[in-house]
């Protein structure tokens, strides 16, 4: 008969790299915009506001900027834009320092005022809530600029307001029309000098912008055009290189290309300590980026030098009390978790957490914080030490109903994890209180077709088998079974998993076993598809399917069945042995 087991706690508390976000520049900005004309020498160019070019991508850049309706001062725009705008605040950058003379700085000002004016505006009114407002400006601001392209004027401050439209539409959410302006934008490009004022600004943008698109390859060719840019006016070791080594870094290893991409970081890293030294936390951002593609390519041995290196630059800047220096301890924790080091990497964790609760760098409720305790629980249940991970899960969910209130949906993750736990450690009825309050809780807040409901539902259906409440556990799971084929199609991996779920229930319920060989075997054309031919998922249904074809006496397709799994499984020890 068919066994059911509970999932793996890793289906629930999901142990990720993780790759702490250190602030480059942790001092906002405040920039003041002005009312001014750009003047083409054939074409009026007049601007309903517009940003710095070469400052725009600060990382969560504040604003002081006035609105007709009122003044919005120092609004942070992190917390206010949707998903997508988070780009503007990741754009990898470190402040250049132009070795330009002081009348091509002033020339250049003079000429980025109005693109940063436009910028902060649009940035305004998004803080403020007015996006339609926004959309309007930029829209007004495209059609002044489409004037003087359709007259034919080709010349850097069409690019500039062009390239100012497509970072406030990427800042609105809107890619289709992005992708749009980046088209006119590479035209616009293609036939300007390199030693067009701002030029390389721009490019960097459009670099950004392709690689928040997914569109890699034009992302790499903007960043490669930039640095050739920069380089033959300020010199190899210019610090203005860094944002777009970073930037084509990050499209080259986005595209696989590991080794490149880790030598692009190492040559902004060598740039960065020569004009800036060896303890500069601007040092942070491309040693976490080293480290974590080490991780990806199995050379966890190798990543383990470049989080060192992070810990004891912020050791020797903050003290050993900082915070900072908690997330990097939590970043090594990780390098050793990914040797095997479980006891140190448990060690680590610990000592991680206490430093940054104690420091008060990050709120008790904090998702670094969250994170951090998720991440040890998985590994001490990974190691068999369940209780002291569960301590952790249910501080989680103390933290959270204090911050939150006790319906709060964030909740719903904690009370999961923690019937996941429970449920291994076959305390089951405490497993079903903390997946009926999950239920409960997401029932209030999502409709109940929704196909995140059955998750948990999923997980309750599991949860009754164990406890011999079969007739329930079969309901749940053929709701979930209906649910997920709706959401995701009859041939779905999903479905798949409710599916087999069924069988193992059914197959107790004394079910037909025709029909649950039907079951089995839809089973497997999605495991066949989703995971291949010879895949482990394969293997174990295989043998699930052997043992109904035994039941029903069909010996032929038993004899075809077994000389299949035979095969997988010593191909399976092979790879084992590998």
């Amino acid at each position: 008969m068919a066994t059911l087991l509970p999932p793996s706690p890793a289906s629930l508390i999901s142990m990720v790299p993780l790759c702490a976000r250190f602030p480059l520049n942790p001092s906002p900005k405040c920039i003041v915009c002005f009312s001014i004309q750009l003047r083409h020498p054939i074409c009026s160019i007049k601007l309903y506001m517009v940003p710095n070019a070469s400052t725009a991508h600060y990382p969560r850049l504040r604003v002081c900027a006035r609105t007709k309706a009122q003044a919005v001062e120092g609004a942070d725009l992190g917390n206010n834009l949707s998903p997508v705008t988070s780009f503007l605040g990741n754009m990898q950058r470190i402040d250049p320092l132009l070795d330009t003379s002081s009348n091509t700085l002033n020339n250049a000002n003079d000429f980025e005022k109005p693109l940063q004016e436009l910028f902060d505006e649009v940035k305004t009114l998004i803080s403020a809530g007015n996006k339609n407002d926004a959309i309007d400006l930029l829209r007004a601001n495209f059609e002044a600029v489409k004037e003087q392209l359709d007259a034919g004027c080709r010349s850097i401050e069409e690019a500039a307001i062009l390239d100012i439209i497509a970072l406030g539409y990427m800042a609105v959410g809107d890619l289709r029309l992005v992708n749009s302006m980046l088209k006119l934008l590479d035209e616009a490009v293609d036939g300007l000098e390199d030693e067009e004022m701002i030029l390389d600004s721009i490019l960097v943008h459009m670099g950004s912008m392709y690689s928040a698109l997914g569109k890699f390859e034009k992302s790499m060719i903007m960043y490669k055009r930039a640095l050739k840019l920069i380089e033959s006016l300020y010199g190899k070791n210019s610090t203005s290189l860094v944002t777009p080594l970073l930037g084509l870094a990050n499209a080259l290893s986005s595209t696989g290309i590991t080794a490149e991409a880790i030598e692009k970081y190492q040559s902004a890293i060598t740039i960065l300590e020569l004009s800036r030294g060896v303890e500069t936390a601007d040092l942070v951002l491309p040693l976490s980026a080293i480290g974590n593609l080490l991780i990806h390519e199995g050379k966890a041995k190798d990543a383990e030098y470049p989080f060192t290196r992070i810990l004891n630059i912020y050791k020797s800047l903050y003290g050993e009390s900082d915070g900072r220096v908690g997330l990097a301890l939590c970043s090594l924790a990780n390098v050793k978790c990914a040797q095997g080091n479980t006891d140190e990497a448990i060690g680590l964790y610990r000592q991680a957490l206490q430093i940054v609760k104690g420091s008060g760098y990050v709120a008790l409720d904090d998702s670094i914080m969250e994170k951090m305790r998720i991440d040890l629980a998985e590994l001490l249940h990974v190691v068999g030490r369940g209780d002291e991970g569960r301590e952790l899960l249910e501080e989680c969910l103390i933290v959270s109903e204090k911050h939150k209130g006790k319906e709060h949906p964030s909740l719903v993750t904690h009370l999961i994890n923690l019937g996941t736990s429970y449920s291994y450690a076959k305390k089951f009825a405490e497993a079903e209180r903390m997946l009926r309050m999950s239920l409960q809780i997401m029932r209030k807040t999502i409709g109940p077709d929704d196909p995140s409901i059955t998750f948990p539902m999923l997980q309750l259906a599991v949860t009754f088998y164990n406890l011999k409440q079969d007739k329930e556990a079969e309901r749940l799971a053929l709701e979930v079974l209906r649910i997920r084929e709706a959401a995701f199609g009859k041939e779905s991996l999903p479905v798949g998993e409710a599916l087999d779920c069924l069988v193992s229930i059914q197959s107790r319920l004394g079910e037909d076993d025709e029909k649950l060989l039907d079951l089995l075997n839809r089973v497997l054309r999605i495991q066949e598809k989703e995971f291949g031919d010879e895949s482990e998922e394969v293997m174990i249904t295989l043998k699930k399917i052997v043992f109904y074809l035994n039941k029903l006496w069909r010996r032929d397709d038993k004899l075809h069945v077994q000389r299949r799994l035979s095969a997988l499984r010593t191909k399976y020890k092979q790879r084992m042995q590998y």
